[in-house]
């Protein structure tokens, strides 16, 4: 064992690996406003197999139609990782999910149900032979189909341990070759769930037969802590998510699991596949995708957690990186130049920083990017990668759906009632103009698109940011807002910050109309939960 000063971490001889098992695209998206269209979920799809993880949750098939031909597209497109499916203990659940794996050149079904007393009593009403019955028969139909079968014994945490041993070495003896243990409500401490997996690795009848995984939330803000004590506990697989996203406070969040692991190899012992350069431009991309940003001082990949203010700090940086410094920026693919293109700048050069961004695009896509980046950059002096982002997103996909903006005038000043004139154009090719007043230039806006749409939604929140410096910057608008029971969220993107929030607006309609036209529920199935392991 020897000291690397340049990377700042304890050189090891080859550990044992630790699967990363990434679930953005399954528990991620369950976060209220992060659902993503098949093509955003393509695009992810494939930044998770560069990036080198093991397992991509791609969805829940019997969830929706649209989850199912997600799950089955990207089974079908995406090479490297397993690809999982998530079903129910039932026999619909589980052929729904085999029928979109099918298609994958190594598929894993990930069949669940609840163990703890308050979920038996309250959500399922089952005994706890009812439970075990349930959980070998859902191990077993999904054993006819694939080789590979993970089960979950949903909120883990709070199962009595020796019914939990009971259903962990049952689901074994069944077939399952990964058990997954999880924290669904983030109600674990670090040494109390150690603990629970030294018990299980000390009481469950042929252990060493399965994989053991964990799937800790954060609603404690504990989540990474709780899957690193499972792995010095004995777990071997840890299911994460891009930026942590997820529902409530989110999952354990995969580009801190990966860099604790490699940071801290000496207390560790484990190695991940994961290529950690692929980590900044994943959780750009993510955040793009989702809208949900990610924050200045998160771990990892946030804009501040290579940025050093104080005098003392900075001094010791200079004399020494590693003074403040455990990991590198460029370990995790933080280059340190932002400004990257200009107006002259040409297609090649284009192409070679949208690659250097993760962002892999098409050669019709690029064209419609490129023509979107020669019309800032004439607008612009300086384009950001933050910019290119920017791009890419608004011309792949991000205005998906029925409605596009063509037009829009604003009228606004000192003493008189703002109004705005908008006009949309539909997929079916007629046109809608829609005008409106409001409180204020961007309300009207969104009444005008609203009046266009005929689609009325209670508007929950609205931000607006800088994507990049100086007084030509593009403004970021992010509104959520809600329909159907559900939140929808919409991002824009222009030089003029009421036309980004149009923009994010009308992008927040499209997705509802989408989610109208494509979302079929799951069978009713009142004895078995519908929500996943987390």
């Amino acid at each position: 064992m020897g000291i690397d000063p340049m990377a700042n971490r304890v050189v090891l001889e080859p550990a044992e690996r630790l699967v990363i098992f990434d679930t953005t695209l399954r528990d991620g998206e369950q976060a209220p406003g992060c659902s993503m269209s098949l093509r955003e979920k393509l695009r992810v799809a494939r930044a998770l197999a560069d990036l080198g993880v093991d397992v991509i949750e791609a969805g829940f098939p019997a969830a929706s139609d649209g989850d199912f031909e997600s799950v089955r597209t990207i089974a079908r497109e995406v090479k490297g990782p397993t690809i999982c499916g998530l079903a129910r203990c039932g026999e619909h659940d589980i052929h729904r999910a085999w029928d979109a794996l099918s298609p994958a050149e190594s598929a894993r079904i990930h069949v669940f149900i609840a163990t703890s007393p308050i979920h038996r009593k309250f959500k399922l009403r089952l005994t706890r032979e009812e439970v075990l019955r349930r959980a070998v028969s859902g191990v077993q139909m999904a054993r006819d189909f694939c080789q590979n079968v993970e089960f979950s014994a949903e909120d883990a945490a709070r199962t009595e341990p020796p019914f939990l041993a009971e259903v962990v070495s049952a689901v074994i003896a069944a077939g399952a070759t990964t058990v997954n243990i999880p924290d669904t409500v983030g109600y674990a401490v670090p040494w109390e769930f150690a603990e629970l997996i030294r018990y299980l690795k000390s009481n469950v009848q042929d252990v060493d037969l399965a994989t053991i995984s964990v799937h800790c939330h954060d609603d404690l803000g504990m989540a990474v802590a709780n899957s690193l004590a499972a792995v010095a506990s004995g777990a071997r697989q840890i299911e994460c998510t891009v930026n942590g996203i997820g529902e409530r406070a989110g999952n354990c969040s995969l580009e801190e699991i990966v860099m604790a692991v490699r940071t801290r190899a000496d207390r560790l012992a484990v190695s991940t596949a994961v290529d950690t350069t692929r980590l900044y431009p994943t959780s750009r991309l993510v955040a793009a995708v989702t809208g949900v940003h990610v924050p200045r001082n998160k771990a990892v990949v946030g804009d501040n957690a290579f940025a050093h203010e104080a005098g003392i700090h900075q001094h010791g940086m200079l004399r020494h990186q590693s003074t403040y410094e455990i990991m590198r920026p460029e370990d995790v693919g933080m280059g340190s130049s932002r400004l990257v293109l200009g107006k002259h700048s040409g297609r090649h050069a284009f192409r070679d920083r949208v690659t250097a961004l993760g962002l892999d695009l098409d050669e019709a896509e690029l064209d419609r990017a490129f023509i979107a980046f020669k019309q800032l950059a004439d607008r612009k002096k300086e384009v950001f990668d933050a910019d290119i982002e920017a791009i890419v997103l608004r011309t792949d996909g991000a205005e998906s759906g029925p409605w596009r903006l063509a037009s829009m005038q604003i009228r606004s000043g000192k003493g008189i009632t703002p109004s705005a004139d908008v006009e949309l154009i539909h997929s079916d090719g007629t046109s809608r103009r829609e005008s409106a007043d409001g409180d204020g230039p961007v309300a009207a806006a969104f009444r005008a698109i609203e009046k266009a749409t005929g689609v009325k939604v209670k508007l929950r929140n609205f931000d607006i940011r800088n994507v990049t410096v100086g007084g030509d910057a593009q403004g970021e608008a992010v509104v959520s807002v809600e329909s159907d029971g559900r939140t929808f969220l919409g991002k824009g993107f222009d030089t003029d910050i009421v036309e980004a929030s149009g923009l994010a607006f009308l992008q927040a309609i499209n997705r509802i109309c989408e989610n109208r036209h494509r979302q079929t529920p799951a069978p009713e199935q009142p004895s078995l939960a519908v929500a996943g392991p987390v």
